[in-house]
């Protein structure tokens, strides 16, 4: 769990992903269109793969991946996401982490 605790820290915005999972994709481009570049982990292509699984579902996700973490906390899954982006709350939580788009 403390891998995934100072993964999660390192960046504004961290995904925890699969490198096959569309859902995963999905919440990427979500970001990228708020002017926000997370730092996503593929968890498949790391041998602690498994660990970092059922660390995540500790920390409270409903799902492994996608798991997204802001300012180090877990925001939650793809649902939460879209919800808070669509009750416009997502974008006041990134903004401290959005590139300068000048």
């Amino acid at each position: 769990m403390d891998k995934v605790v100072r993964m999660s820290s390192e960046k504004g915005v961290v995904i925890f992903s699969k490198s096959s999972c569309c859902m995963s994709y999905a919440v990427q481009v979500l970001f990228q269109d708020l002017g926000v570049h997370p730092t996503v982990h593929e968890i498949d292509k790391d041998p602690d793969c498994r660990e970092i699984e059922k660390a995540l579902m500790r920390l409270g996700c409903s799902t492994p991946v996608p798991a997204i973490f802001v300012d180090g906390k877990l925001v939650g899954s793809t649902n939460e996401v879209m919800s808070m982006h669509l009750s416009g709350s997502l974008v006041p939580l990134v903004k401290p982490f959005q590139a300068n788009l000048c």
